[in-house]
């Protein structure tokens, strides 16, 4: 399978089984495109009377550029077969372990956004802060069920984590008091609003966290108009100078600033450039997920903005990158040389099996999206799974397991999509949303241009 599109003056041809990018001019593009269903004579024939006013191409060229088509294919960089359909279902037999925990230390939030998939921090449920017992069952089901895995993660979440602040430290001291006898290595990652921070938070995260996600959704206008205080006001102006802060004292150390764009701001790119201009250089940006009834939720009559917008992200970094203001954007972070192994690009982010969430009161989940939900509830951390076919339902949810992903040249790049997203949107995790899909194509796209640009100028740099 391969997939072909023209962006930003290239002409890319991606070869979906073996990963290889190639960059090609008019005549291979067009020759590539009927090389499977038309013959050597006929391709021949047709690209001859297509260029017959241009001098510059003629019937040798074409023959060679066949002969060159043929070699790649020979050697297993176009037109490569499906080789990984069995293994697929390999991987629904194999036995997992917990790699991952997303700690819900806080069922609670001190902003009120209009858009929370968790319902201000209640997840529909009871305000709680998770008890340090809780949390610390919450390692030991990890050591306990990590098996060979020695890297360990685990996401402190919520609501807003820093309302349960004495928690976080005293679990981080544990996990820590545990690695040498366990010989596992924990990485931590931190979620906030940003409200709480100070000198003290700062200084404990930068020494502890691998990675921190700070919430700010661009523009202040769009900012304030649905990340509000309890109280109703704007929370921009509170936390700008914060975070501002803290990623100066943060240093070489990883960080995302992430929004979230919504039908209020489908310019969202102003957004991006907006925190890139702050002085932020670590950037998420993501779509709404939300009931399609409100009013700022996405639809498909936004879709060719927003593919528009992603064009215009896409060039920007590379003129920035050029003058030296260069900033990264988590979704267009593809690795075109090596990559995820390719269970991982089958199976994805491993929640349900290898990635779980755990509520303040000790309950396991799928992953924070599903927390709330009780049919997906799969156990707890005393009892641990007590749901083992649900689990299966998840450990089965993969890129061949879904008959709508079966053409789909992206699929080794999404891995059937999120199954929470494809619950919320169809009702069953082996379902797909098609927005998502499609916004997700679009992004692997104009990122692939990215690498190719950055490739292409590197070249050039060495001969130079």
């Amino acid at each position: 399978m391969i997939h072909q599109y023209k962006l930003n003056g290239y002409n890319i041809v991606l070869d979906t089984y073996s990963g290889s990018v190639h960059v090609v001019d008019d005549l291979a593009y067009e020759i590539i495109a009927d090389y499977e269903k038309t013959s050597a004579e006929k391709i021949v024939t047709t690209m001859l009377d297509k260029y017959k006013d241009d001098s510059s191409i003629s019937e040798s060229d074409i023959r060679e550029t066949i002969a060159d088509i043929e070699e790649l294919k020979n050697d297993g960089q176009l037109f490569t077969k499906d080789e990984y359909e069995n293994l697929s279902l390999d991987l629904k037999k194999r036995k997992t372990y917990v790699k991952a925990l997303c700690l819900n230390v806080a069922h609670t939030c001190n902003l009120s956004c209009d858009y929370c998939f968790a319902s201000q921090g209640k997840y529909n449920g009871d305000r709680a802060i998770m008890s340090y017992e809780v949390g610390q069952k919450a390692i030991d089901y990890l050591l306990e069920n990590s098996g060979h895995h020695r890297n360990l993660d685990i996401d402190f979440f919520g609501g807003e984590p820093l309302l349960a602040w004495k928690v976080v430290k005293q679990i981080v001291a544990y996990a820590r008091s545990k690695e040498q006898e366990y010989k596992k290595k924990f990485r931590f990652t931190f979620t906030t609003n940003g409200m709480l921070l100070n000198d003290e938070v700062t200084e404990f995260l930068n020494q502890e966290m691998y990675n921190v996600v700070l919430s700010l959704d661009g523009r202040q206008e769009v900012h304030d108009q649905l990340r509000k205080t309890v109280n109703g006001k704007g929370s921009y102006e509170h936390i700008v100078p914060k975070f501002k802060e803290f990623v100066r004292k943060r240093g070489d150390q990883e960080y995302y600033v992430r929004g979230t764009y919504t039908r209020n701001n489908v310019d969202f790119t102003n957004d991006i450039f907006h925190i890139a201009d702050l002085g932020f250089d670590k950037i998420s940006m993501e779509p709404v997920i939300c009931d399609p009834k409100e009013p700022y939720a996405l639809t498909e009559e936004d879709l060719p903005e927003i593919y528009n917008q992603y064009e215009i992200l896409a060039k920007e970094m590379i003129g920035r990158g050029e003058q030296g203001k260069g900033f990264t954007f988590y979704h267009y972070m593809l690795d075109l040389s090596e990559g995820p192994c390719i269970q991982k690009r089958i199976t994805g982010c491993g929640s349900g099996t290898e990635y779980l969430a755990v509520t303040p009161w000790g309950e396991l989940f799928p992953c924070h999206q599903f927390v709330g939900d009780e049919e997906y509830s799969m156990g707890n951390i005393w009892d641990g799974i007590t749901k083992p076919g649900l689990q299966c339902q998840f450990k089965e949810s993969n890129c061949y397991s879904k008959p709508e992903c079966k053409d789909c040249w992206a699929k080794l790049y999404c891995s059937g999509g999120c199954p929470a997203n494809a619950l919320h949107a169809t009702g069953s995790l082996g379902g797909t949303y098609d927005f998502s899909c499609d916004v997700f194509r679009k992004r692997v796209e104009c990122s692939m241009m990215v690498k190719v640009d950055e490739s292409i100028r590197a070249m050039e740099g060495q001969s130079s």
